[in-house]
């Protein structure tokens, strides 16, 4: 009886120590990363209606550094909404890491000055028939070596839009905040996805591999801001020619199913010279297929709701609204990823 005594008393200790789920309110929220004119399609405002969507993360620019113009805001797209319903806009701006490595303070504070000023500026000519709301987001993939300027640089945007800043906030930083740092901003968006460097593990999904998703929630972690939650419906194409990565191609699988033979899991080999969004296929050529299911994503759920500890209000957001993600996943499937969440 004595060798069971242990396991018992620890599985007890384990049960009186780990915090009780307690998400009650689910917000609904898509991320629309679209990079030109746009506007939405009859699909993606059917999505938007059907799952009844309160908020949308969207992309308002991008930041890149140069050498001799330093950092520039970069808008790729052209917002116009127009929807039979309202619904919360966070304007998003994704800024590469370059920008933190190469940027001094001075420089940051100018950038800083220069993304608020942008974005109060595409509200007002772009946002008039959807709702206010006050958070912005800032997207970006920082390191050790890039902390302290990113660090630095929220604070400043905090300081001058004086309202809601949030930011992303991916699995290796959540797991390793005493190395990472915990970023000076009142909420993160957990991203759940882009786990593995698709060159370096070309045998495993490299958007969401479930076990390398319990690699990083592997027990429960209390972090000390407001999480929200982000998961991909999106899937992608990488292709290979002369056994040399060449591009990613997001949509058009289904176009180019009919010539392609499967190799061996997630791989397939061109079977005819055909041109995809722009892209000479030829005969020989691989491509690796990483897509999204809906039994990928309900399991990785289940361990999301095991190991994070969320608060009684979560959004969870879906990566992104696109005609060609969403027509993968049935109205009923995009719908438990929300419903999922909830006690």
């Amino acid at each position: 009886m004595k060798k069971y005594l242990l396991p018992i008393l620890l599985f007890l200790l384990f049960q009186a120590c780990s915090k009780p789920y307690q998400v009650e309110n689910v917000e609904r929220a898509f991320y629309y990363w679209k990079s030109d004119n746009w506007s939405f399609s009859e699909k993606e405002q059917k999505v938007i209606d059907t799952q009844k969507v309160s908020k949308l993360y969207v992309k308002f620019f991008e930041v890149e550094h140069n050498d001799l113009m330093g950092n520039i805001p970069v808008s790729k797209n052209n917002l116009s909404f127009y929807s039979n319903k309202k619904f919360s806009i966070v304007p998003c701006v994704y800024i590469r890491n370059e920008v933190f490595l190469e940027s001094k303070k001075e420089e940051l504070d100018l950038l800083a000055d220069n993304i608020v000023f942008l974005i109060n500026k595409k509200k007002k000519e772009n946002l008039e028939r959807v709702k206010a709301v006050d958070e912005i987001q800032m997207d970006c993939d920082w390191t050790i070596n890039s902390k302290d300027n990113y660090f630095y640089f929220l604070k400043k945007i905090k300081e001058i839009y004086k309202k809601k800043v949030s930011c992303t906030l991916r699995l290796y930083p959540y797991k390793y905040p005493d190395k990472m740092g915990i970023p000076p901003v009142d909420k993160a968006m957990l991203m759940c996805y882009n786990l593995i460097n698709p060159l370096d593990n070309k045998d495993k999904n490299s958007i969401l591999d479930v076990n390398e998703l319990g690699l990083y929630l592997n027990r429960q972690r209390e972090y000390p801001l407001h999480l929200d939650i982000a998961l991909p419906i999106y899937s992608w194409m990488q292709l290979f020619q002369n056994n040399e990565f060449t591009k990613v191609i997001y949509n058009d699988f289904d176009k180019i199913e009919p010539f392609l033979k499967p190799i061996k899991p997630l791989w397939f080999e061109v079977t005819k010279d055909i041109t995809l969004s722009n892209v000479y296929l030829r005969i020989g050529d691989k491509i690796k297929y990483d897509k999204i299911t809906a039994k990928q994503l309900d399991k990785a759920i289940s361990t999301i709701k095991k190991n994070v500890i969320l608060d009684k209000q979560v959004t969870v957001a879906l990566f992104h609204l696109d005609d060609e993600q969403t027509k993968y996943f049935s109205h009923e499937e995009m719908a438990t990823f929300y419903t999922l969440f909830n006690n």
